[in-house]
């Protein structure tokens, strides 16, 4: 039995999900587990869209017959960690997850587990009743090393091709994040025109692999709001593009491990940064840098609806929406209450959260899916029955529910606001403290500014 010492294999080098950190674990207490937003969520991104995974394809167990959706890899190695005490290293470095599996499950069925695996015993210092045996799978086993090798150079294969085919390919088309201006014929058209008329560049055409899959997932960054660099996110358009032509941020973020699969060098050598991709002479890109980013068009966003799907492009159809639909008139209760933007921001998150977790927040009865709370809601007039507002007005629902909710953009900012009080005359104005008026006269600056003054004369 070997000790984490004889391993030859760095503790960070094992991959441990984050959920086995969250209140979630089933390993670690928790005192209301179910109702915890753990990680972040998503609202669909089009009319009647759905986050659902149906069709996807999917992985089984090493040992058992459970199984997963390939996309939801991380519940089946959370699985495999609570139900048979199996870790495998560096599991993001394997090239083809569903084989990799596929291959150890049929292995481990005509050897005993030991046979691979070195093995890690934990609370080694406890009573033996409570010491356990964990199983470490990772690529200090020879066969191991062979297998995700193989899986590499047929990964590898597979994407010159497809490179080569985008490369071949004058048939695409696709539109100017920045500018909308339409191209067709080769990638290089847009991806060039991008690094010379608005300083972006992604690197050269030929070291990029899936085209449009990183030009959308690029494009939703911005229609989020979203810096591609810092990736820090901005209430409106006008705002991070200021952001990013004052902060030089014309550019993805070299840290963001997402943009990885889209760089050829990324597969030819396992754990390899496309960071070196940077180091290419790419300067006959970069001609004509400007500065002016004002041929930057508005994309239209779409807000989602609190109760349901709906989406609409401003708050003013929104909000008709869930009047006539929900019986939820939010310009109205925003009057009445006389809600600021951040107690708007507040509002807002507190019932995304409270409709996510299928929970009623006018009688707090819980239901099983989000279609019977919805039935509940408007039959019972609960939608427009807030609770009180020191139950929603928290800090804590300073943060959205879900990171692309669009609608908390749309919302009248606190600028507006502040005009209309100023229009009203209801600006607070708060006073000196002149309680101690002659030590205030006495250390004034300007009785030093005085002073100077009559010893210049």
């Amino acid at each position: 039995m070997a000790t984490v010492a004889e391993l030859g294999v760095s503790v960070m080098r094992i991959y441990i999900p984050k959920f086995l950190m969250s209140a979630s674990c089933p390993l670690l207490p928790s005192t209301d587990s179910k109702d915890c937003i753990l990680e972040p969520l998503s609202l669909p991104e089009s009319p009647g869209g759905t986050t659902s995974l149906e069709g996807s394809p999917s992985v089984p167990c090493i040992f058992c017959e459970e199984h997963f959706l390939i996309d939801e890899q991380d519940k089946l190695l959370k699985h495999m960690i609570i139900e048979h005490k199996t870790v495998i290293a560096d599991v993001k470095l394997v090239a083809d997850f569903q084989r990799y599996i596929s291959y150890w499950r049929k292995r481990f069925t005509e050897q005993p587990i030991t046979d691979f695996c070195s093995v890690i015993r934990i609370n080694s210092t406890a009573p033996f009743e409570e010491q356990d045996n964990y199983f470490l799978l990772c690529d200090v086993l020879p066969e191991d090393r062979i297998l995700r090798e193989e899986l590499q150079k047929q990964r590898l294969k597979q994407i010159l091709e497809q490179q080569q085919q985008e490369r071949n390919d004058d048939n695409f088309q696709g539109s100017c994040m920045f500018c909308n201006e339409e191209f067709l014929g080769n990638r290089s058209v847009l991806l060039n025109h991008m690094a010379r008329e608005h300083t972006f560049n992604i690197g050269l055409p030929d070291n990029i692999v899936n085209c449009n899959e990183f030009l959308c997932t690029l494009q939703k960054k911005l229609d989020n709001l979203q810096c591609l660099y810092c990736e820090k996110t901005f209430r409106d358009k006008n705002t991070l593009k200021d952001h990013m032509r004052k902060k030089q941020h014309r550019k993805i973020n070299p840290k963001n491990r997402e943009y990885d699969r889209f760089y050829v060098i990324n597969y030819l050598e396992l754990g390899k940064s496309w960071e070196e991709v940077q180091l290419e002479d790419d300067r006959e890109l970069l001609d004509h840098q400007e500065d002016d980013w004002s041929d930057w068009e508005e994309h239209p966003l779409s807000a989602v609806c609190l109760f349901c799907e709906k989406q609409a492009e401003t708050i003013e159809k929104l909000c008709v929406h869930m009047e006539d639909a929900h019986e939820f008139d939010l310009l109205k209760i925003k009057s009445e209450l006389g809600l600021n933007f951040y107690q708007q921001v507040k509002l807002v998150n507190f019932i995304r959260r409270q409709i996510h977790q299928c929970r009623c927040y006018g009688c707090h009865e819980k239901f099983k899916s989000k279609a019977d709370l919805r039935t509940h809601m408007e039959e019972a007039k609960h939608t427009s029955l807030l609770p009180e507002r020191q139950t929603w007005d928290q800090p804590q629902y300073y943060f959205p529910t879900y990171e692309n909710d669009t609608l908390l953009c749309t919302l009248s900012d606190s600028e507006s606001d502040l005009t209309a009080q100023e229009q009203n005359g209801n600006i607070a104005i708060i006073s000196e403290d002149t309680s101690k008026l002659r030590a205030l006269k006495q250390s004034s600056i300007l009785n030093q500014l005085l002073l100077h003054e009559s010893l210049k004369n």
